[in-house]
């Protein structure tokens, strides 16, 4: 059984993901810093599920942590790196100590942590990262300028480390979600929200579900060609 590490995963996309990965029999290990309800229920019905308690914010620890997961549960063979914060205000307002921790849990953090579970992919001779980035990383959104700077940086980091690793057999992609019905999008209005669906062809928003689905296709033997993009989830709505 071929083992995941997904980050971010006690909430939301993260368990959603979680959840899809678990069903395609695949060893899921769940990081967060916290357990969850949701995850503490996955796991009592997916014996393949676990939960590692680690903040990804304080990255000098992430190599230490990444050899003590290789001894616990062998090679990694897969990477989501999907857990990242949301801060929502104005660039001009904005504290620094918020602009530093979007960048380093969303970007600096997910970089290192690929860094190291890369090594033992390397070993391996194959494997599958997958960054979440999102759609704003090329739309943008007003008061999220931080947030779409380092989704926008996954894309360019995915993109040219798809180069690098491409010859051992590892391939590193990007998902890109539109807006869903998540707690980083509660603080969107009802009528932006409404406004966003009739714009989609599809007039509706993608769901967690949707986007996992996506992450369990470049994850799987059908996404082993596919490297170096990013598959966008979003309704259509960036059509």
């Amino acid at each position: 059984m071929k083992t995941v590490l997904i980050t971010g995963a006690t909430r939301g996309l993260g368990l959603a993901i979680a959840r899809r990965l678990a069903r395609e029999n695949y060893r899921v290990v769940g990081v967060g810093r916290k357990p969850s309800a949701g995850l503490d229920a996955l796991i009592e019905h997916s014996p393949s599920v676990c939960f590692e308690a680690f903040d990804l914010a304080e990255t000098s620890r992430i190599h230490d942590w990444v050899r003590a997961l290789g001894q616990r549960y062998g090679r990694i063979f897969g990477l989501v790196n999907n857990a990242a914060v949301g801060v929502d205000g104005v660039l001009a307002t904005m504290h620094e100590r918020d602009i530093e921790r979007s960048l380093t849990l969303n970007l600096q953090s997910p970089i290192v942590l690929t860094k190291y579970v890369a090594r033992a992919m390397l070993i391996g001779g194959e494997g599958r990262i997958i960054n979440i980035s999102s759609i704003i990383a090329s739309t943008g959104f007003n008061g999220l300028s931080v947030y779409a700077a380092s989704k926008a940086g996954l894309i360019g980091f995915s993109r040219s480390l798809s180069r690098e690793l491409g010859k051992a057999g590892i391939t590193v992609n990007c998902v890109a979600p539109g807006y869903m019905e998540t707690d980083m999008t509660q603080g969107i209005t009802t009528q932006r929200l409404d406004a966003i669906k009739r714009r989609s062809p599809t007039g509706r928003l993608a769901t967690a579900d949707d986007v996992a689905g996506a992450v369990a296709y470049l994850m799987g033997d059908d996404g082993k060609m596919v490297t170096g993009t990013t598959l966008t989830v979003d309704g259509g709505s960036t059509a």
